[in-house]
Parts: structure tokens; C-alpha cells; sequence
């Protein structure tokens, strides 16, 4: 995909090589002493490109993740950060483990010791590389680093930004966990603002009713679902999880699956729609958006012309091969790219970062000097109509901006002007293929401009 894209972009000889290549990685094997046996854990941190500092991306913990796994999402990493204008380079850590095989004392040991191993060598810095929740972790697990690294360097002021998806308690920032969900929901928003796109995938109108499938109901895929089904009027009307998929063509409630998921780890049983034991060929019925939350390679030569849905939008990192893309891309199907949909939790991620850095929660300064302005309005008008004005009206004016409302704004205009990059970069050149091609190109161009500025 790279390779497709470099040709549209007109770089120095070797430069393009140069951006391709991941500059390190770090693997680790480390023992951890549980219920009186010893355990070898192989972990490892890969640094895909530090054009900008600090690297960036989160750590997987999963039974099958390896290390050209690791270096392909580290990769993935500085190109999404690049396209929404997020100055970081692009990092990626994994550990070979089945975190539900655990319990919660048994965790913070593995992942402090993990950490510990990372840190000693810079892969854990405020400055230099900042990991965050990926598969299999979470808050907790960040929190755990965090501290971690504060106590391997207890001088450090800004410890506490060694890493992002903190627990707010523990300097993280509100809205961070549902942040690459929320994202999902203003790239689709976005798209649908533009007519000519719409069109182009053979839809017409906006969100409301339009069929969705969504596979994986994670965080991502949960939080994706439940905005756009209840902010946007979407129907919701199959999830795909590991032990099949319930389907209800008029539609799902999200947060009843997702109570019953919890309870029964899975989705078999589910009395509110169908179930279907092959989950993966419920990624084949008609609907208006498949949208794949889950694992990579989902969607792949075997069954891309199976694949009814005129717009894939790419909640997962990689859910669609590179030889099924071509299928889809020829049979006219609009893909919204991973490296543009998925980053709102990165772009957040980077809120938290700032916050952390500066010491000081946003609107802390300036809320109270919104409402007093506010009411200051709604005293004039008050005075210029002669009557009092209703209750949800003053309320409108008078409210400062709290925290989560400013990290929800910064998050909206950044998915917004990424996708009016990609789509002015997919309009300038008949001969650029897609909206993923027209991606990779704004974050290449990106890229190099750095590296040749900043000399290499």
C-alpha cells in the first residue's frame, strides 16, 4: 500500500526507502515468578520512524502477536499520525500473552516487569516513546507503566506522561476511552457531509437509517456502534463477535448485546435476534456500511466478492488484505482507511500527552470566565427582549466548556480536516485509486517534508 502511494508523491531518490523502513525494534524474553512457577514472557517495541519525537502507538497484549505484527503497526502508527496532523513518530509494542489466562495481581506483575525491561532501555520516556492501550490492555495496564517508569525515574517531572489512556484519576483525560469510537463516528459523519462521496459509494442521503454490520464489539466497535445508533439514527442490524453473530434487521440494541456479551462471552443465546454460528459470513450480507472492529485480515481474497456492503469503513488496523482491497476497489467499493478512521484514540492520546506536560486539566483556566461572559449575554438580551429567557436557553450561553467538551471538539475538527485532506488528495489525480491511496500520499508527503527540512 506504501508502494502504490509513493508514486503519487515526489521525493528525493532513497528518501521513500528511508520512510518505509522501521529504524528499530527491541524484543525481550523476561521470567516472572507466579504461584511458585516461573514464566518466560517474549515481548517486544518496535520504532517504526522518529521524525518527530516522542514515538507514539499502543502495546498488544494477544496469544498469537509476533514481531512483523509489531513492526507493520508501528508503521500504521506514524502514517496516522501524520494524517491528522498529530506530531508524533509511529511505535508499536506487543507481549505473547493471554491476558483472560490471569488474574488482575498476576497482570500488574507481567506488565511492571514488562515495563521495567522496556524503560531500562528508552522505550518507555514522556520524551522519547509514550505507549497507550491497544488489544488485550487498558487503562489499569497504563496506569501500572506509568508508575512504573516514575519509580525508575524519580526525578522526572513529567513522569506521569510516560503514557496516555491513563485512568483520569491517574492523569488521564476524559473521553480517552472511547476516543478511536468517537473518532469512527465524526470520520463517518464527515464523509456523509459530502454529497459527491456519498454518490460515489452508492449511497445517497445522510446516517439516518442507514444498515450497519459492525464485527467486533470491543471497545472500538461498542463505542462506534452506540454514537452512531443513537446520535445518528443508524440501524444497527448484525454484530459479529468470536463465537458467531445475532443478527435483528430492525436493528440491535447496542448496549443490550453488550450486557450480554459481557455476561456470557459471546453472543450465542442472544434472544433478541438470530444466531449464526459462522460470525465471518455475516461480513457478506447486504447492508449500506460494513464496519470490521475486530482483528486484521478479515476481509481477503476468499471472500472480497462476496463482500455486498458499498462502504467499508476500517475501525480495525488492517481488517482488509492488500490483493482483497484491489477486488473491492475494482468492483467500486469505498473504503474509509484504518490509518484515517481509526485515529481518534491517538489524537486523544496526544490531548492527554499536552495535559500531562503542561501540568494543568484543560478549561481549568477559562470556564468560568466563559459562563460569566455567557450570562453577561444573556443579561443584555434579557434586557433588549424584556422577558426572562427559558431555562435550557440560558443554559446554552451560560455554560463553560468543560474538559471532555473541548477534547470532543479538538478531536471532531482534526477527523474533519484529515478527511478534507485525503478526499482533495483523491480528487487532484484521476490516477490515484481510492481514498487509502490518496491517505498514504498526504501522510508520505507529510513525512518527507520533515525529514528534508529537518536534514537527514
Amino acid at each position: 500500500m506504501f508502494d502504490r502511494a509513493v508514486k503519487f508523491v515526489e521525493l528525493p531518490e532513497g528518501l521513500g526507502d528511508q520512510i518505509k523502513a522501521c529504524n528499530s525494534v527491541f524484543q525481550v524474553q523476561f521470567p516472572v515468578k507466579l504461584n511458585g512457577r516461573i514464566e518466560i514472557f517474549t515481548g517486544w517495541r518496535a520504532v517504526h520512524s522518529e521524525h518527530r519525537l516522542p514515538a507514539k502507538g499502543g502495546i498488544r497484549y494477544a496469544p498469537k502477536v509476533n514481531q512483523e505484527e509489531v513492526e507493520a503497526l508501528a508503521a500504521l502508527m506514524t502514517y496516522k499520525c501524520a494524517i491528522v496532523d498529530v506530531p508524533y513518530g509511529g511505535s508499536k509494542g506487543g507481549l505473547v500473552i493471554d491476558p483472560r489466562k490471569y488474574n488482575a495481581d498476576q497482570l500488574e506483575q507481567i506488565t511492571r516487569r514488562f515495563a521495567r525491561e522496556l524503560a531500562k532501555r528508552g522505550y518507555i520516556s514522556p520524551s522519547t516513546n509514550v505507549p497507550a492501550p491497544d488489544m488485550g490492555t487498558g487503562p489499569r495496564e497504563m496506569s501500572w507503566i506509568a508508575d512504573t517508569y516514575k519509580h525508575l525515574h524519580p526525578t522526572d517531572i513529567n513522569h506521569i506522561a510516560a503514557t496516555t489512556g491513563k485512568p483520569v484519576s491517574q492523569g488521564g483525560i476524559r473521553g480517552r476511552v472511547e476516543a478511536t469510537g468517537r473518532g469512527v463516528q465524526y470520520a463517518l459523519r464527515e464523509f456523509f457531509r459530502h454529497p459527491e462521496d456519498v454518490r460515489h459509494a452508492g449511497l445517497e442521503g445522510d446516517l439516518d437509517e442507514k444498515r450497519m454490520i459492525i464485527q467486533g464489539l470491543g471497545n472500538v466497535g461498542y463505542h462506534a456502534a452506540r454514537f452512531l445508533s443513537d446520535e445518528d439514527g443508524v440501524k444497527v442490524i448484525a454484530v459479529i463477535e468470536r463465537d458467531g453473530a445475532v443478527v435483528n434487521e430492525r436493528g440491535l440494541d447496542i448496549d443490550d448485546v453488550a450486557r450480554f456479551l459481557r455476561h456470557f462471552g459471546g453472543v450465542r443465546g442472544y434472544s433478541e435476534g438470530r444466531y449464526f454460528e459462522n460470525g465471518t459470513e455475516i461480513l457478506e450480507m447486504e447492508c449500506d456500511i460494513l464496519l470490521p472492529a475486530a482483528l486484521e485480515s478479515q476481509i481477503t481474497v476468499y471472500n472480497a466478492d462476496r463482500i455486498k456492503a458499498p462502504l467499508i469503513v476500517e475501525a480495525a488496523n488492517g481488517p482488509v488484505t492488500y490483493l482483497a482491497d484491489a477486488k473491492l476497489r475494482d468492483r467500486g467499493v469505498v473504503i474509509l482507511p484504518d490509518i484515517y478512521v481509526n485515529a481518534g484514540g491517538v489524537t486523544v492520546s496526544y490531548f492527554e500527552w499536552i495535559k500531562n506536560l503542561s501540568h494543568i486539566r484543560f478549561g481549568r483556566l477559562e470556564r468560568r470566565y466563559e459562563e460569566l461572559k455567557g450570562q453577561q449575554i444573556v443579561e443584555i438580551l434579557e434586557s433588549l427582549l424584556n422577558k426572562k429567557l427559558p431555562t435550557y436557553e440560558r443554559k446554552a450561553f451560560t455554560d463553560g466548556a468543560r474538559e471532555l467538551d473541548l477534547v470532543r471538539s479538538g478531536l471532531d475538527d482534526t477527523m474533519r480536516a484529515a478527511y478534507r485532506e485525503i478526499r482533495e488528495k483523491f480528487y487532484s489525480r484521476e490516477e490515484i485509486p481510492d481514498f487509502r491511496t490518496a491517505a498514504y500520499a498526504v501522510a508520505i508527503k507529510k513525512i518527507s517534508t520533515s525529514y528534508i527540512e529537518m536534514g537527514i
